[in-house]
């Protein structure tokens, strides 16, 4: 599972779970076909005030503690221009990795994710961490 999150200019915290592909130091995500309140989402209002966010992915079993993990990526975040090779490239990833945007690409925004700093933890192998 991963999680965006981000804090408007007044340092409000806000947390979304998110779908996501990785080019290198960047890090895509899409606002996609599932049903949201409203299109007009905090986590893009929060970018436009303040555009530092972290992004956090991580493995939790009950059964096994020896398997636990978490990476979290620390950036800069940035709406892709529409209509660009860089969005067309992001819709790529996003396709390859979920087999529901093939049939339904994500067809609002795509927010890039300039990550300046990688940190991670892992309690064993960490081979689990795919």
């Amino acid at each position: 599972m991963a999680r965006l999150a981000t804090a408007g200019a007044g340092g409000q915290p806000h947390l979304v779970p998110i779908v996501f592909a990785v080019a290198n130091d960047v890090v895509y995500n899409a606002v996609d076909h599932k049903p949201k309140r409203t299109r007009a989402l905090r986590r893009l209002a929060n970018v436009a005030e303040n555009p530092l966010v972290a992004i956090l992915v991580d493995h939790y079993d009950d059964a096994d503690w020896g398997r636990l993990w978490w990476a979290r990526a620390d950036g800069t975040a940035r709406l892709v221009l529409a209509g660009t090779d860089e969005e067309r490239r992001a819709i790529e990833r996003l396709q390859a990795r979920y087999a529901d945007y093939v049939e339904l690409p994500p067809a609002g925004p795509v927010l890039a994710v300039d990550v300046r700093r990688w940190s991670g933890w892992a309690a064993g192998d960490a081979s689990d961490a795919g």
